[in-house]
Order: structure tokens, then sequence, then C-alpha cells
């Protein structure tokens, strides 16, 4: 019986790196997951892409070069399959969803100070944070609801100013947020990065618009600006850059969801609160 192209490269990542038992853990448009054994003790994930994934490849090497500080561990890669630590903790987003709002956020803070630390060795090639903003300044202002037309000018002017205005330029991990994050016996580590060279601040936008199923915290002009605080104070970027970049992206990702043809309801009830508190700062 011929094998599908997923279970070619899964046998072969199990000769390659002598593994064993492996159990499908999930498909996600794209890729396959899969939790295997090494040695007949520990456990290890293979995540093997789809075709022609160039952000999720990008995204493996910058979670490579990351050398499990801040983020899971990459033990080695081959084609488009990735061998790595295998976490099995909660994500951090359940925390928040109970409440601990404050708590998650200074957990967020530190994984992203460990994900911006300073490295020897040469980052791989990254996609320019303006090029990913490229989906913001194309999308026709009439494919937003009438109404929400004035709030998408907003963050597009918004996006300009910031990028008019120089910052550092370092990687970033590119969609940082709670469900993203996962808990080890090494602490919270990040997983999924987008491989993004840009703005440091940028890295704390897609916190404001999530978890998912907390729209309540996300809506709530307190917590925000709580939020914006902490991150603020622990990692040292300025408080209406990080506010700035919320509200930027929050119309970002509504741009994407348009394209998509989804409802951007979350996003539109989310951006009034960051281009007031982005006002305020």
């Amino acid at each position: 019986m011929n094998q599908s192209p997923v279970e070619t490269a899964l046998s072969r990542a199990l000769i390659r790196w002598s593994l064993t038992k492996s159990t499908p853990v999930a498909e996600t448009h794209t890729s396959w997951v899969f939790r295997v054994e090494q040695n007949g003790r520990n456990f290890a994930a293979l995540k093997i892409l789809k075709p022609n994934e160039v952000e999720e490849q990008r995204g493996s090497r910058l979670l490579a070069w990351y050398g499990g500080e801040g983020a899971a561990t990459v033990f080695d890669m081959h084609g488009d399959t990735i061998f790595m630590e295998w976490l099995d903790g909660g994500t951090l987003g359940d925390p928040v969803r109970a409440g601990k709002d404050d708590e998650g956020t200074i957990a967020l803070a530190t994984v992203v100070a460990s994900l911006h630390r300073q490295r020897s060795e040469t980052p791989p090639e990254l996609q320019p944070l303006r090029q990913r903003f490229q989906t913001l300044f194309d999308t026709d202002v009439r494919a937003w609801p009438h109404t929400a037309r004035d709030l998408y000018a907003r963050a597009c002017g918004i996006a300009l100013k910031l990028f008019d205005r120089p910052s550092a330029q370092i990687p970033l991990h590119g969609d940082v947020h709670h469900d993203n994050i996962l808990s080890s016996d090494r602490g919270w580590l990040a997983i999924d990065p987008k491989g993004v060279l840009g703005d440091p601040a940028y890295d704390l936008a897609n916190v404001f618009i999530n978890p998912k199923g907390a729209a309540h915290l996300a809506t709530d002009p307190r917590r925000i600006a709580a939020r914006a605080d902490i991150l603020s104070q622990r990692l040292d970027y300025p408080r209406k850059r990080i506010l700035g970049w919320a509200a930027a992206h929050a119309a970002l990702s509504a741009c994407w969801e348009l394209a998509e043809e989804r409802s951007i309801t979350h996003q539109l009830a989310c951006l009034p609160h960051l281009l007031s508190a982005y006002d305020q700062a």
C-alpha cells in the first residue's frame, strides 16, 4: 500500500532520529504534529510542515535560533520536518481565562524578555515588519463596515507613524499570544513563531486582542491599561509605542480575516478601546 506524503515523512523521521511510538496530536492548516518517544523514555514532538509553508519554515528556523531560551527547543531539522521538545503543559491562556490576567501578563513579559535577548549567532532570514503590514495598507477601506472605516483609517495612520519613527530592529516571534506560550518543567515557553524583523514593541501587540475566550479582558479599558503598564515597566519599551502597535495590529488582524471572508466582530470590539488607550498614553 502506498504511503501518503505525511506517512512517508513520519517514517523517515522515526528512522533518522531513532524515535518510536508516534501518536498524532494535531493537524493544522500548516502542519501535522506527532508525539514520539526517545529511547523509550522521553517524549518529543515531530512537526511536519505541509508543502510550500514558507512562513512556517521561516518561523521554525527562528525557533531553532532561540536555542531553547524562552521557547521550545529544536533538536534538529530536516527539510520540512522539525524534531523538537515536547511541551505537555497547558497554555498561558488558561490562567488568564481563569481571572489571573496580571500574572499572565507578567509571565508573558518574562518570555518576551528571553526571546529578545541578544544572541551572538546570526539570525535566519526574516520577514521585514513593514512587509508584514502590507495587507493593512493594501486593503480597500470599502471592505470594512461603513461605521468602522474611521477606525481603519486611524489604525493605518498610527502604523505609518510608527514605521516613520526609527526603532531597534530585532528578530521578532511575530505571533506572541497567550495560547502560543506553554507550560513546561523549564517554565513558560513560546512556540510557533512567524519569523519577523522589526520593532521589539510589536511583539506585544497581539497580546491585547487575546486570549481567545476572554474578550471581556480585551475590551476592558482598565485591563488594557494594566497590560500596557506591566509590559512597559518590565521590558522598558515605550508604553505609547506598545499601544500603537496593539491598535495597528488589531486592524491588520481584521484585514487578514476580511481577506478570508471571516468575521471581524472581535477586532471591531477591541479597536476603539485600543485607539483610545493610545490617545491617552
